[in-house]
């Protein structure tokens, strides 16, 4: 008989989490997935734990009380607003990483789930078809953070056997939260604006353009990469992933068919501009087909 596999996920109330339990909810059942965060969600429907992650204890606890097989590890500072605190950036980042890691290795979890970002390379990383190898020089410090988690995945993986899977997530369009202080949450920031009519700030020049995937692809990429045999993942690092890339002045655009939007409404859409100049479109290492094999550009190698 196979056993039920008992589901973690911290970082739960940000962008993707909150997603991502209901689909493991549906996957799994309500009763066997335990959503976590640093405060309560009122509104939340299931198991919910307070949790700091950098508690090693409380974290150790949690897995211990509720059997759990698998951690999706969510917890983290994004991009645009790690700028403000590189150093608290850092710590946060990599210190909640390696408390799921150690705590993974100790109680046996089966697998372990790393989100990864486009924002591992850096300025001198091809714009078009950008290779999975290529090399990683990241501009931010959310990006180094990522890129040292990656390092230490296959690290884990190859000295204690832990099976962590990862995807550099691009940027992810969704209705369901707010944004969340990414250098892409423009992409969904500007929907709201463009409704209530307000001014539109974005962290990149009008021109820049970036890979995006929509939620509900995010969401069934990151599910069908931890449903897949383990003898299936190659790469230990983590997966590119892509949908589809454009940038602010082309989204703005594109929403203009719909909502008129006159352009003071976007007056500051050079606002802070990060020293971004990364990918535009990603080339994906995931070839061989799982899942549906509906369009999302994730294919198992």
């Amino acid at each position: 008989m196979i056993k039920q596999e008992k589901i973690l996920i911290t970082g739960a109330n940000g962008q993707l989490g909150s997603v991502l339990a209901k689909r493991l909810q549906e996957k799994h059942g309500v009763n066997n997935v335990v959503a976590t965060d640093i405060v309560a969600d009122e509104d939340f429907v299931g198991n919910f734990e307070i949790l700091d992650v950098l508690d090693f204890e409380r974290l150790k606890s949690i897995v211990i009380q509720n059997e759990i097989t698998q951690i999706y590890h969510l917890a983290a500072i994004l991009s645009a607003s790690g700028e403000k605190h590189p150093k608290r950036t850092w710590d946060i980042n990599t210190k909640t990483f390696f408390n799921v890691l150690d705590v993974s290795v100790i109680q046996n979890v089966n697998k372990l789930f790393f989100p990864s970002s486009i924002a591992v390379y850096g300025a001198n990383a091809p714009k078009i078809n950008t290779p999975q190898s290529y090399e990683l020089t990241p501009t931010t410090v959310y990006g180094i953070s990522k890129v040292a988690g990656e390092n230490w995945a296959k690290y884990y993986f190859d000295n204690y056997d832990l099976d962590i899977r990862s995807v550099r997530y691009p940027g992810v369009i969704g209705h369901q939260t707010l944004p969340g202080g990414g250098t892409t949450d423009y992409a969904v920031d500007i929907f709201y604006k463009a409704i209530n009519e307000t001014n539109f700030e974005c962290f990149l020049s009008k021109n820049t353009t970036l890979p995006m995937i929509y939620m509900d692809d995010a969401i069934r990429a990151t599910i069908e990469l931890m449903d897949a045999p383990k003898k299936s993942i190659s790469i230990r690092t983590s997966y590119n992933i892509a949908g589809m890339s454009f940038s602010p002045e082309e989204l703005t655009y594109a929403i203009q068919k719909f909502i008129l939007i006159s352009k003071h409404y976007i007056n500051q859409i050079s606002g802070k501009k990060l020293h971004l100049a990364g990918p535009r479109v990603l080339m994906t290492q995931l070839r061989k087909k799982i899942g549906t094999g509906t369009p999302y550009s994730v294919l198992m190698k």
